[in-house]
C-alpha cells in the first residue's frame, strides 16, 4: 500500500470511505485540518470518515533526541511529509487555475466575436436608415411632386435664392435700427402681462407671424394652432398624425412637422401641400429668406428642402448622423444644422457641398444667425451656455454663461439682442457693436421652450410646456 499524497508506504495508514484511497494518517490529517476535502476527489472530509489499516509491523522504540541520527531521521521524513503535502496542493491548485484560464479566454474570445457582429449589423443598420427615403405624398400633393433627389437644385430655385441673396447681402451689414425699436433700458423693465390657457400641452416651438400678432404653436396631441396675441383666443386649428415637434410660419402658411416624419403645410386653415420624405422624426423646420423654400431635418440624419410655389421636394441631402436643429442664414446661401454628433455642419444650399463645420460638446438642440450674418448662436443639449461664433474668422466669439438651462433661441432683427429660453426662465442678452461688449438686458423666471421677440422688440413671447403662451412687456 502507497499513500495517494506521499507516495510512499504509510506507516500509519488510513483509508477514506469517501474514495476509497489510502493515506498516511498524519497527512491526511493535516490536509483536512487545512481543506476539509478529500484529496483524491474534492469531496468533503472529516476525521470520522477514515477507518485505520491494522497492519503487522515492528514496534518503534521511543523517538531519540535530536541529538542523534535516527531523530534527525524523524524530523526529516516529518518535514519530507510536508513538502510532499504541500507540493501535492499546488499541482492540484495548478490544474483548476488552468482550467479556469482556458474557460476565462474561451469567453473572452466568444464575446469579442459577438460584439464584431453586433457592431458590424448595427452599421450595416444605419447604413440602411440614412439611405430610406418615402417617395409617396400624403394629402393634396402629386406623387411626382415627391420624388426625393440629392442632386442639385431646380434652376427656378437656384434663380430665386441668388436673387434673395444679391437683395440681402449688400444691404444687411449696414443697416441702421429701425425707429422705434426697443432699447436695452426698456427691455430690463418687461414684465409678463398677459398669459393664455393652456393651448396645447407638449408642444417644443414658437413662431408668430409678420405681424407680430399670431403665434405658432403645436402640442404632443397631433393638434397645431394659431393664436391671436390681441383677442387672446384660438383662430385656426391644424390637426397632423403625430406628436408635433415643430411649427414655423412661412408668409401666411404654417408649416407643421411631426414625430411621424411628416411636413404638412396649411393656408387659410386648410392643408395645401404634405410631404413624407423622413425615414423617422422630423426634429426642426427652417423657413428660407425667400419665404417659399422650406427647410426640415430629422433622427435620418438628411435635410429636405421643399419649394411651397410647386408643392414639390426639391432636394434631399444626408450627412453622418442625426440632425436636431436648422436655420438659414440671413442672405439664403447657406444652412446650418445642429447634429446629433454635437457638430454644427454648415451647407451650400445651392448644391448641398458641405461648406463648413463648428465643433460643440453635445448635441446642439438649437441654433440662431444673428440678423446681419456675422454671429451665430448655438446651444448645446442640458446646457446653461450659449456659444457664440465669428462666423468671419470661423472661431467662438463669446461663450454667454446664464446659469439656467437652455432650450431655444431667438435673436432679434436689429441683431442687439439674443433671447434665449428654458425651463428655469429666460434670458435676453445684449450686443453693444461699439464697444464689442455682452451684457444681461432681462431676466426672467417665465419658463419657456419657445421664444419669439414681438413687433419691434417692444415685447417677448414665451410658451412654456404646457402650452401657456406668455407675453412679457412694459406695464
Amino acid at each position: 500500500m502507497l499513500c495517494a499524497i506521499s507516495g510512499e508506504a504509510p506507516q500509519v495508514p488510513v483509508v477514506s470511505t469517501k474514495s476509497g484511497s489510502v493515506f498516511e494518517k498524519r497527512l491526511i490529517e493535516g490536509y483536512i485540518a487545512e481543506t476539509g476535502k478529500d484529496p483524491v476527489t474534492g469531496e468533503d472530509l472529516s476525521a470520522d470518515d477514515l477507518v485505520e489499516l491494522k497492519t503487522s509491523r515492528i514496534v518503534r522504540p521511543r523517538p531519540p533526541t535530536l541529538t542523534s541520527i535516527p531523530s534527525l531521521l524523524g524530523v526529516f521524513q516529518e518535514e519530507w511529509d510536508a513538502l510532499a503535502l504541500e507540493t501535492y496542493t499546488l499541482r492540484q491548485t495548478l490544474v483548476q487555475t488552468r482550467q479556469e484560464l482556458s474557460t476565462a479566454l474561451y469567453q473572452h474570445d466568444a464575446a469579442v466575436r459577438v460584439i464584431a457582429r453586433l457592431t458590424k449589423e448595427r452599421d450595416e443598420a444605419r447604413d440602411a436608415l440614412s439611405k430610406i427615403s418615402v417617395g409617396s405624398a400624403r394629402g393634396p400633393s402629386t406623387g411626382d411632386a415627391m420624388q426625393v433627389d440629392s442632386a442639385g437644385l431646380p434652376d427656378a430655385v437656384v434663380a430665386r435664392i441668388e436673387e434673395t441673396q444679391a437683395l440681402l447681402s449688400k444691404s444687411r451689414s449696414k443697416r441702421p435700427i429701425p425707429d422705434g425699436w426697443a432699447s436695452g433700458d426698456a427691455i430690463q423693465t418687461y414684465k409678463p402681462t398677459a398669459s393664455s390657457e393652456p393651448l396645447y400641452p407638449g408642444g417644443r416651438s414658437l413662431s408668430v407671424d409678420s405681424t407680430g400678432d399670431l403665434a405658432l404653436v403645436g402640442g404632443v396631441d397631433g393638434i397645431a394652432g394659431i393664436y391671436s396675441i390681441s383677442n387672446q383666443q384660438v383662430v385656426q386649428t391644424f390637426k397632423v398624425d403625430g406628436p408635433v415637434t415643430d411649427a414655423v410660419f412661412a408668409g401666411s402658411k404654417a408649416v407643421v412637422a411631426s414625430a411621424t416624419g411628416t411636413v404638412k403645410i396649411f393656408e387659410n386653415g386648410v392643408e395645401s401641400a404634405s410631404f413624407a420624405s423622413h425615414a423617422g422624426e422630423v426634429t426642426a423646420v427652417a423657413v428660407h429668406p425667400t419665404g417659399d423654400i422650406i427647410g426640415s431635418v430629422g433622427v435620418d440624419k438628411s435635410y429636405v428642402l421643399y419649394d411651397t410655389t410647386t408643392s414639390s421636394v426639391v432636394s434631399q441631402v444626408y450627412g453622418n448622423a442625426g440632425l436636431l436643429s436648422a436655420k438659414f442664414h440671413p442672405d439664403g446661401h447657406l444652412l446650418a444644422v445642429g447634429g446629433a454628433d454635437g457638430q454644427i455642419h454648415v451647407y451650400d444650399v445651392k448644391s448641398g457641398a458641405a461648406a463648413a463645420n463648428f465643433p460643440m460638446s453635445a448635441p446642439v438642440t438649437n441654433l440662431e444667425f444673428s440678423e446681419n450674418g456675422f454671429f451665430m448662436a448655438a446651444v448645446t443639449e442640458n446646457s446653461t451656455a450659449i456659444t457664440v461664433w465669428d462666423l468671419r474668422k470661423s472661431k467662438i466669439h463669446k461663450v454667454l454663461e446664464t446659469g439656467t438651462q437652455i432650450s431655444t433661441l431667438s435673436w432679434d432683427y436689429s441683431g442687439q439682442f439674443l433671447l434665449s429660453g428654458g425651463p428655469n426662465g429666460l434670458t435676453v442678452q445684449q450686443y453693444t457693436k461699439s464697444t464689442k461688449d455682452w451684457s444681461e438686458s432681462l431676466r426672467s423666471a417665465v419658463p419657456a421652450v419657445g421664444v419669439a421677440w414681438g413687433p419691434s422688440a417692444q415685447s417677448v413671447l414665451a410658451v412654456n410646456a404646457e402650452g401657456v403662451v406668455s407675453v412679457l412687456a412694459q406695464s
